[in-house]
């Protein structure tokens, strides 16, 4: 043995000679990449070596001085090789030996020496000498000290400790102390940067050394070797590339989202992920890929598999099973490795992880199929977690459960919160289908494109699955093997999941026959027979195999016989075997199960007594309050049961199955909280491949789910927002139901303090319409004729809920959008469109020119009505061309006359057709088109102003009861006309046009004087809202305040009558505009225009309308302007008296006018002596309690 090991040690050393052929020393690789660790002596002054590495036709190699990396200082060199072949040794990872510790040397052959201790020696070079400390002394025989002379070639041998093997010093010849009778050794010591330690990192990380040294390395292997052995196929990295053609496995698709989640988790402080999907999701898959991610790269990561018939009932927490998986694989990596030392004595599963955690490769434990736990282990579950969770603290050790939903809701909730990774996505399941859960990444079907790419490496054309099967991994991977095994696997209907599950089972019957009928010498028909009964034995296997979900031993040798078969069989031999070879059970623990759960799931539900089960699950009496009877079976159990209420739509109609979920929304009803009752629900509605069926059901339960909600009552878990989302409907149905559960959304909650943010359904209806937009908008118009008011925002209600969601995810379907909402044809609809208009007009303006085009006279008038409301917000020459088109387009049809003023109001619009259209346009105003009001000839103010203040004069001078139009619209000539009127112009006018502007209106408010307080109020907005535009403002004030009656002409009769009160009223209505002091910043240009006013008025009835608006106020210049307004009355004797009896009345209206007026006549009695009267001097004294001198 010590010759065979001392063989293996051989095949790690390299001779060192110099190109004389004289030996220089000895070194060894110590990486995988054929760096040798040599004594600096071996090579120091030599610009040339020649190495020399054993085994048959021994290889040579010559280096330069730049392959050399020269330690002196440490009497060390580094060599770079390539080529040699050589077997790297371990190096030790611990600070030093003790003295005793027994090693050996190469020192001409292997031979055993001692450590004595630490010494201090002189190493000479050639240039200089280096004073060593800690170097290793050597106690060693006569013939070892002859080995290590100079020159003898022993110098850079490795010293390796006699239990590990892993290399503790270099020895050295030319190290020199008082005693000489020793030998010495350099320890292998990282120091600080450099070449020395990247190398010996890279040794630790790369060659394994076990016992005292156990290094990252070793960690490395032992868990390579457990991942082998107990992983499933493509948990490690394969060095040979995939195979490839027809009959070969496709290879698993990469799940994207599920990969940078698993990523995010590794990046984490959470120790552990709950990996949460249903039978054949591909959980099993998932969890190989992580392990073969984690075991390639330049970094490879631990990693350990666990089954959940791995733990035994008397562990106390997961690191039994670890412990029991290492000691597995060091047995098999110490045969591997032998006669190498292996020692596991000390080999425990806290060290490995401590280790693997020190080095930032934390070790990740892969627990699958825990529902497979002994049933005394589950009985201890929480404090089994508790300790396991106590242990990843304490070890830095990661751990992925993947597992069903109704294992992790109650094993997730025995981990502290703070170690549960909360994914930041929900990549194949939206989060409201296990909100019920603790946090876990939920993994349900493939992606769209996944499944599309998958069916693609399956062969599986699109359209061979019903869409509820299109996405599910196992379903596509057996449909595979199914197809791949038919002559002609084309021209069937779309099958389902039950489907694809009854033919996968045949074939395996089928195949489980062959195998038995090559052993057998049976042929022909008699294959057939045996196929059949191969099938009645898998059913009775999955019968008796009901409850627990696994076979016992006994009863799988009863059932498939390892020696020779019972003559109902047959006979024969070998039926264990091909059961066991073809995989369609698998061992598991101490018994047995089904390969693929989902197989399983399906055959033990055809064996279930529903009526029975259902009765001990669901329906079993208890006290409401009092404890609950416990359950015959565990949770996880529930597929079977699910399977088992499929199979009556399958065998007796839908409408069977409807009664029994309908029972069992009951059993809800009356107890909330029963979990068979809700899981078996939202399990048979999630898995039927199409829910329509059962809409009264769901209906049901959205109603109920409400009241419950409003009620303030337990709400049953698992139907989220998310069940919702996923069941197989059609998109009107789902938004119908969708738009019910609103009323269930609670008040938004404060998710600051790290709590998870609750689903709620119209986030759901939100990813809806993120999803598939165009499929969905035409269906939440629906939801306009809803104002039931939302309990989590009272102020609004299902409707505008539906109008902010259309309104906030319009952006990926927005052509879209505006033909739904035109389509609607509701008032809702079109406050969203004139939104629209005004946030997104290009969009508008696409939409109008479609609409223009349309054949459907409603759509048209659309597209007149939300062009007109557009075209002042296109901003692009390429939105108005599209409006002018849309306008082209309706005055080509000649059975849309009423609509050709509106087309003509956008053609005017734009410069580029206005001059050819105007004329036209202009006709239809004139005619009282209701399309074409003043604003919407206004644009061309500035092209042709002759033409278009001729044609709104023209029609504000018109004198006609009725007003413009048909209809009962306000005509142009009316007051509210004018005002309109004089708005458009007046936004549209510039300062050359301002005079002009003034004076059609004064002159349209002549002949009406009711257009005077709309003409006011359109001044005192305009100069509160845009004061700085004096330019424009000012002259056309003062147009309309420039008034003379005496220069009017003499108009006869009436006429002249109403044209002078007309004017005089506009005027009034001006002062009292022009005295108030509106905003701050328009009060300059107020003030300018009431002086402009006061110099040119000599009205009482105007003056006395400045002196009542400014005498509310409590301006400091008010004193001024009444004292100007007092002279300007007291002219003539009416104006007199009429400004003693505005005082008169001001004083008893206005609270405080009277004691200011009083004031001023006591400050000032002489200025006011001329302007007061002595009987309104009196009154206003009387009034104000203040004495006013005479």
């Amino acid at each position: 043995m010590v010759e065979s090991r001392d063989h293996v040690l051989d095949r790690s050393l390299v001779r060192i000679r110099d190109l004389a052929g004289r030996p220089r020393g000895t070194g060894f690789a110590a990486d995988h990449r054929g760096t040798l660790i040599t004594s600096h002596e071996a090579v120091d002054g030599l610009p040339q070596l020649i190495l020399d590495a054993p085994g048959p036709g021994e290889r040579s190699r010559v280096v330069t001085a730049d392959a050399i990396t020269a330690l002196p200082a440490l009497n060390l060199a580094l060599i770079r090789t390539e080529g040699l072949g050589v077997e790297p040794l371990p190096v030790t990872v611990r600070d030093g030996v003790h003295s005793g510790t027994y090693v050996r040397i190469a020192a001409d052959h292997w031979r055993e020496a001692r450590v004595l201790g630490a010494a201090t020696v002189t190493y000479t070079a050639t240039d200089r000498f280096h004073l060593l400390d800690g170097v290793t002394e050597l106690a060693i025989g006569t013939a070892g000290r002859e080995a290590l002379r100079p020159g003898g070639g022993a110098a850079g041998g490795p010293v390796l400790d006699a239990e590990t093997g892993a290399v503790v010093a270099v020895l050295g010849t030319a190290l020199h102390s008082g005693r000489g009778d020793a030998g010495f050794a350099v320890p292998l010591r990282r120091t600080g940067e450099g070449p020395l330690s990247d190398l010996l990192t890279r040794n630790e990380a790369t060659v394994s050394a076990y016992g005292p040294d156990l290094n990252l390395a070793a960690v490395l292997e032992l868990t390579a070797t457990s991942l082998a052995q107990d992983g499933p196929a493509g948990a490690l990295p394969s060095p040979l590339p995939r195979a490839s053609g027809p009959g070969t496995p496709a290879g698993p698709v990469e799940r994207a989202e599920v990969a940078r989640e698993l990523a995010a988790f590794g990046d984490s402080p959470a120790a552990v992920l709950g990996l949460v999907g249903e039978s054949g999701s591909g959980r099993t898959t998932q969890l190989a890929a992580l392990a073969g991610h984690r075991a390639r790269g330049g970094s490879p990561a631990p990693t350990l598999w666990l089954r959940g018939a791995d733990l035994l009932g008397t562990d106390a927490s997961v690191a039994d099973a670890v412990g029991r998986a290492l000691d597995r694989a060091a047995r098999i990596v110490a045969a591997a490795r032998a006669p190498l030392p292996t020692e596991r004595t000390d080999l425990t599963p806290e060290r490995v992880a401590r280790l693997a955690h020190a080095h930032g490769r934390p070790l990740l434990l892969l627990l699958d199929g825990p529902e497979e736990i002994p049933p005394a282990l589950a009985d201890r579950l929480p404090e089994w977690t508790e300790q396991t969770a106590q242990w990843l603290r304490g070890t830095g050790a990661r751990l992925v459960v993947a597992c069903r939903e109704a294992y992790w809701e109650t094993a997730g909730a025995c981990f502290p919160a703070d170690l549960l990774h909360t994914p930041v996505t929900a990549p194949a399941g939206p989060d409201g289908v296990t909100g019920h859960l603790p946090p876990c990444l939920p993994l349900g079907g493939l992606t769209p494109a996944e499944a599309h790419e998958a069916r693609a490496r399956h062969g599986i054309p699109d359209g061979a699955l019903v869409d509820a099967a299109a996405r599910h991994p196992l379903t596509l991977r057996l449909l595979s093997e199914v197809r791949a095994a038919l002559p002609d696997a084309a021209g069937h209907p779309p099958l389902d999941r039950d489907d694809v599950l009854a033919a996968h089972l045949d074939l395996m019957c089928l195949r489980i026959a062959v195998r038995l009928a090559a052993e057998n010498g049976l042929r022909g028909t008699a294959v057939r027979r045996l196929a059949a009964k191969v099938s009645g034995q898998v059913h009775e296997a999955a019968r008796r195999s009901l409850g627990p979900g696994e076979l016992a031993p006994a009863a799988f040798e009863e059932l498939f016989p390892r020696g020779p078969a019972p003559a109902r069989l047959g006979g024969g031999t070998g039926w264990a075997a091909a059961v066991l070879t073809e995989g369609l059970l698998v061992p598991v623990g101490s018994g047995y199960r089904f390969a693929h759960e989902e197989v399983a799931d399906w055959v033990q539900g055809t064996h279930l007594d529903l009526d029975e089960a259902l009765r001990v699950l669901v329906h079993r009496r208890h006290t409401p309050g009092g404890p609950r009877p416990p359950q015959p079976v565990p949770h996880h159990r529930v597929g079977p049961v699910v399977h088992a209420l499929l199979l009556l739509a399958r065998q007796h109609g839908t409408r069977r199955l409807a009664v029994r979920l309908e029972e069992l929304l009951c059993a809800l009803d009356t107890d909330p909280h029963c979990w068979w009752a809700s899981r078996l629900l939202a399990g048979a509605l999630l898995r039927v491949a199409d829910a329509t069926p059962y809409l009264r059901v769901l209906r049901l339960l959205a109603e109920r789910i409400v009241v419950w909600q409003q009620c303030d009552l337990p709400v049953p878990t698992g139907f989220g927002p998310g069940f919702w989302t996923v069941l197989h409907l059609s998109d009107a149905d789902r938004c119908d139901l969708l738009g019910r559960l609103v009323l269930a959304d609670g008040a938004p909650r404060d998710t600051r303090g790290g709590a998870r943010r609750p689903s709620r359904y119209l986030d759901a209806v939100a990813r809806l319409l993120t999803a598939d937009p165009a499929a969905v908008q035409r269906h939440l118009t629906r939801w306009f004729d809803d104002e039931r008011p939302l309990p989590a925002a009272p102020h609004a209600t299902v409707a505008t809920a539906a109008q902010a969601l259309l309104h906030t995810h319009r952006a990926r379907a927005l052509d879209d959008l505006t033909d739904t909402l035109a389509g609607c044809a509701h008032p809702r609809a079109e406050e969203l469109l004139a939104v629209l208009a005004e946030e997104e007009p290009s969009a508008l303006c696409r939409a109008v020119a479609r609409w223009a085009h349309d054949d459907r006279p409603a759509l048209r008038t659309q597209a007149l009505a939300h062009g007109l409301r557009t075209a002042p917000r296109a901003r692009t020459e390429a939105d108005r061309e599209l409006l002018c088109q849309a306008a082209l387009a309706l005055l080509d049809r000649p059975a849309d006359t009423a609509l050709h003023g509106g087309a003509l109001a956008l053609l005017v619009r734009d410069p580029h057709t206005r001059a050819r259209h105007l004329p036209r346009a202009l006709r239809h105003f004139a005619a009282g088109d209701r399309h074409l009001p003043p604003s919407a000839l206004t644009p061309a103010l500035t092209t042709h102003p002759e033409a278009v203040l001729a044609a709104i004069g023209a029609c504000l001078r018109r004198d006609t009861a009725g007003g413009r139009g048909s209809g009962g619209d306000s005509g142009t000539g009316s007051g509210t006309g004018i005002g309109e009127a004089l708005r458009a112009l007046g936004e549209a006018a510039t300062p050359a046009l301002a005079r002009r502007v003034a004076v059609v209106v004064r002159e349209a408010v002549t002949r009406h004087p009711e257009g005077a307080g709309p003409v006011a109020a359109y001044v005192d907005q305009r100069l509160d809202d845009d004061p700085a535009a004096r330019s424009v403002l000012f002259p056309l004030v003062a147009g309309l305040l420039d008034g003379d009656d005496a220069g009017r002409g003499v108009e006869g009769g009436g006429v002249g009558d109403r044209a002078h009160d007309g004017r005089e009223r506009l005027r009034r209505a001006l002062a009292g505009v022009l005295a108030t002091p509106g905003a701050p910043a328009s009060r300059p240009l107020r003030r300018e225009l009431l002086d402009f006013l006061l110099a040119h008025e000599d009205t009482p009835a105007v003056l006395d309308a400045v002196l009542r608006a400014a005498a509310s106020t409590a301006e400091e210049d008010l004193r001024g302007l009444v004292h100007r307004v007092g002279l300007l009355l007291v002219r003539t004797p009416d104006g007199a008296a009429l400004f003693d009896r505005s005082l008169l009345e001001l004083g008893r209206n206005v609270p405080g006018f009277a004691a200011r007026v009083a004031c001023w006549l006591t400050d000032a009695p002489r200025d006011w002596a001329v302007v007061v009267g002595p009987g309104a001097r009196r009154t206003i004294e009387n009034t104000a309690g203040i004495p006013v001198p005479v």
